[in-house]
């Protein structure tokens, strides 16, 4: 069975549709998931963005930021547990990516709080900005979240799902994504991210 390395960004909601699809068919199919942040305030942190976002970008990096320390402590597993609790609120039920959510979520799992104040420690910051950089490097350019790369190969961007797709469906694309992982020369295949 392949490995797949899967970077996302907690706060983005194609991404947490990408990850419920990965999750399920991961799960149904045997494939082992290594779970690994990226940063989408990292990816535009020396650019113009507009004054109204800065607030909600840091306050998502936060959440990226305890979530690389759930990894560091607890591992993969409970990575994967605690951004399902942590997504489930932020993107599932609208809860604000502040303190009070995310130790709720944390809570949800049976995780510390204190791991809010652990997230703090400058080690933390440089690792999600190394987890990131890897992302990138995965891909060759510069891009958005999620990042996804099987077996060690040259990972890509996506997919992007809408909405998530589930049984037959979601094993195709799963089929599709292991395919596509094995073509050196497959760069791109893209439309519209709403449904028709």
């Amino acid at each position: 069975m392949p490995t797949v390395d899967f970077w996302f960004d907690p706060g983005c909601p194609f991404t947490w549709r990408t990850s419920r699809w990965l999750s399920d068919v991961s799960a149904r199919r045997g494939i082992e998931v290594n779970w690994q942040l990226m940063s989408l305030w990292e990816l535009n942190k020396d650019k113009e963005v507009p004054a109204e976002s800065r607030a909600p970008m840091e306050a998502l990096r936060t959440v990226g930021l305890v979530l690389e320390t759930v990894r560091q402590r607890h591992g993969n597993a409970a990575l994967a547990a605690a951004y399902t609790a942590i997504g489930t609120r932020l993107h599932d039920s609208n809860q604000q990516p502040d303190e009070a959510t995310v130790k709720a979520a944390l809570a949800d799992d049976g995780l510390p709080a204190h791991l809010i104040e652990d997230s703090r420690a400058p080690d933390i910051a440089a690792a999600l900005a190394e987890s990131h950089a890897r992302a990138q490097a995965s891909v060759g350019q510069e891009t958005g979240s999620p990042v996804l790369a099987v077996d060690g190969r040259p990972g890509f961007f996506g997919p992007i799902v809408v909405p998530i797709p589930t049984g037959d469906d979601a094993d195709k694309l799963l089929d599709a994504v292991l395919a596509l992982s094995q073509v050196p020369a497959f760069r791109e295949l893209k439309r519209a991210r709403q449904p028709f």
